[in-house]
This record gives C-alpha cells, structure tokens and sequence, in this order.
C-alpha cells in the first residue's frame, strides 16, 4: 500500500490544528523549512513543529529546506521530527554524510532529497545511510507548480538502485502530486507520496486521500 504524506504547506495555518485532524488517516503529515537561502522561500521552523507535535499522534515527516542542516537537526528532532529530511546540495558530501548518521544516531529516521537538476547517481551512495529517499518533481519551494515528468526515469533508477542493493529504504516523491501524477510516479517504484493542494483544497480530504492510492 502506497503511503500519504499531506503537505501542511497547502493547509490553512489559521485553522491548523483542525486541518491536521482532517488528514490524520494519513501515515505521515510532511512539514516543510525554508530559510529564504536554499529555497526563495520562507516557512515554518522549530515552534510550529513543536506545536504540532504536541495535537497529533501522526509520523511528522519534516524536510528541511535549508543550508548547512546539520547546525539544526538535532533542534526539529527534539521538537519532534520522527523522520527528517535533508537535501543533497545544502552541504558538502562528507557533512551530509555525517548528518545522516547524526539523524539516526539521534533515534530520528534519516531521509535525502534531491532537486530536479540533481542525477540519480549523486543519491545513490548514500542510500546506506538513509531510511527513505526523496525525488522532487517541482523545484523546492512553493507549492502549486507544474508536474515535471522529466523526473520519472531517475524514480525508476533510484528504485531499482534500492531494491538491487537490498536497501530498507522509502522512496517519496513530492511535487504536485494528485490524481492524474500519483499513478505515474507510484508505477516507477515512488511508494510514499507527498500531496498539499489537492488533499487539502478538496472538498471531501478523505475521498482526496484515498484517491491518491493508487497501488504499485
């Protein structure tokens, strides 16, 4: 079964204690860090994931959208991050690396994301030291944008990298996610799906949740 990850990024922050009850179905609520530098965006930071942890129970899957990751990971874990995310290009190859293992070192689960101009092969020697991996489908940092389908081939690669090497690894993919992408992205081998705008802009968020799956 295809696993959820509503994006709060498309919910209504003045109401949202009441929209993360709405998605609690779900098996991960994805919360998403900007700093302004590694993305043109700014978002939410270490009290809001702090708040929430405190009105649900749900998986808080935080991706860090950020430079240097490491200087804060310890901070949204103990916020509490059950699974953090950090990006491949926010540092150096020898302090992502340190930081993985400093994520899971920490009791937390450590995830690597890539941007769309990033390869596949750049991801896959670190899948080691990840618990899931993350292909973006639209550039980080704001929600809304159009599917890029070019990524499709480097989900498969990734993929099959993970089930070639016997890896315990998620493969997540998020970027405009609905209806129309989830299918494709599940069939290359995706098997956790991150959605904002189309969960949480639909009129009926559990019709819009069990929509999205779709079974690989």
């Amino acid at each position: 079964m295809v696993k959820l990850s509503p994006s709060i990024l498309a919910a209504d922050f003045a109401n949202l204690e009441r929209d993360i009850h709405s998605v609690e179905s779900a098996e991960f609520l994805h919360i998403d860090v900007m700093d302004g530098l590694f993305v043109p965006n700014l978002s939410v930071g270490i009290p809001v994931v702090q708040a929430i942890r405190k009105v649900t129970d749900m998986t808080l899957d935080v991706h860090l959208m950020i430079v240097q990751p490491g200087r804060y990971a310890e901070r949204f874990i103990r916020a509490g991050a059950d699974l953090l995310t950090i990006h491949l290009e926010a540092d150096s190859p020898e302090q992502i690396a340190q930081t993985l293992r400093q994520i899971r070192d920490l009791g937390c689960k450590a995830s690597l994301s890539i941007k769309p101009a990033t390869p596949a092969e750049a991801l896959i020697p670190y899948l080691p030291l990840c618990d899931m991996v993350l292909v973006m489908t639209v550039e980080p940092g704001f929600g809304g944008q159009a599917f890029l389908a070019d990524q499709l081939p480097k989900i498969r690669t990734i993929a099959e990298a993970i089930r070639s090497g016997g890896y315990d690894c998620l493969l997540q993919v998020d970027g405009s996610i609905d209806r129309r992408t989830a299918p494709l992205v599940v069939q290359d081998g995706a098997n956790v799906l991150v959605a904002g705008t189309s969960i949480f802009s639909a009129p009926d968020r559990q019709a819009a949740l069990t929509a999205l799956r779709v079974s690989p």
